[in-house]
């Protein structure tokens, strides 16, 4: 029995509802910290701190680094997709937008990946299921976008176009990452989290002031603190655990939780509260997201296989 088709445990619950709380928060800790920290700064920060922690994870697990050095250009490529530009992208809308609405559209994230997957391989192509699907998701994300472009209800319309943006180079991402399957996945997570860093320090540098990217509040920096280390670095590992137990189809069942927990979190904590036709148009990509994973309408295709993570 494969990975993917055996069925979910409480443990893998467990697991997917933490990951889901940690990507929620992400969003919201990254709302509170834009307050303070310039967005691509933040950005910095983020990647910096979270390759520090897997860099450690991996010499805690005797893992060598040196594969990821044998190949800069490619881990270059990956971090610019999956890194600097969405979490860039993410972080500006955010100086406008909150974290839950911000966490609805990067929920559109697995619709884009099916339609470049389709477009760039040739293994993954778009079933009749699936095109419904997207049609369904892009009409949910047309919803939430569109009365933004005749009004600044729930934020600018910029603002959450960046994060459909960002969503986007996620898709991108995906595709892309196929060349790493060799690699050990937090190997791969550590590599693209350096390299990111190694893009976004001339850029921070070169655009700040020290004073503009190392004044900010304790809160702030906790914030921060929280937002590499858990939802980044942690995260990463309890993503790949979870890939290595039920794989990735049911792993990425979290893509529809993220959205729940940053929406709670931001009305709790931060007083955010979605517009009707934004929680219309999330309630269509939702839906489209099951339908596009197959297991509610029986054209669900089951992985062969899993990789392996570090643990």
């Amino acid at each position: 029995m494969t990975a993917s088709s055996r069925p979910m445990t409480t443990s893998d619950w467990s697991q997917l509802l933490l990951l889901g709380l940690l990507w929620g928060g992400s969003f919201f800790f990254a709302r509170i910290a834009v307050a303070e920290i310039p967005p691509l700064a933040l950005v910095l920060y983020r990647v910096s701190l979270a390759a520090a922690v897997l860099l450690l994870w991996l010499r805690m697990r005797g893992v060598s680094f040196a594969p990821a050095l044998e190949r800069p250009g490619s881990f270059l490529c990956l971090a610019l997709l999956n890194n600097v530009i969405p979490f860039s992208l993410i972080f500006t809308g955010q100086t406008e937008i909150g974290a839950g609405l911000a966490s609805v559209f990067y929920a559109t994230t697995p619709l884009w990946t099916v339609l470049v997957a389709n477009a760039l391989t040739t293994d993954e192509k778009l079933s009749a299921a699936k095109l419904v699907g997207v049609g369904m998701g892009i009409a949910g994300a047309a919803v939430m976008i569109g009365p933004s472009l005749l009004s600044d209800v729930g934020g600018p319309a910029w603002a959450k176009l960046a994060v459909i943006g960002a969503a986007i180079s996620y898709a991108f991402a995906v595709v892309y990452a196929k060349r790493f399957k060799d690699m050990r996945p937090t190997l791969v997570a550590a590599g693209q989290l350096t390299a990111a860093s190694v893009l976004m320090v001339p850029i921070v540098f070169l655009l700040y002031s020290p004073a503009e990217i190392a004044t900010a509040s304790i809160s702030i920096w906790a914030a921060v603190l929280v937002l590499a280390v858990f939802a980044t670095a942690f995260a990463f590992i309890l993503y790949f655990n979870l890939i290595a137990s039920v794989g990735a189809t049911n792993a990425s069942l979290v893509t529809l939780l993220v959205p729940v927990s940053a929406i709670i979190l931001g009305a709790v904590f931060l007083g955010e509260r979605l517009e009707p036709f934004e929680f219309a148009g999330m309630g269509l990509v939702m839906a489209s997201l099951i339908i596009i994973d197959g297991r509610l309408t029986g054209n669900r295709q089951h992985e062969v296989g899993s990789r392996n993570p570090d643990t």
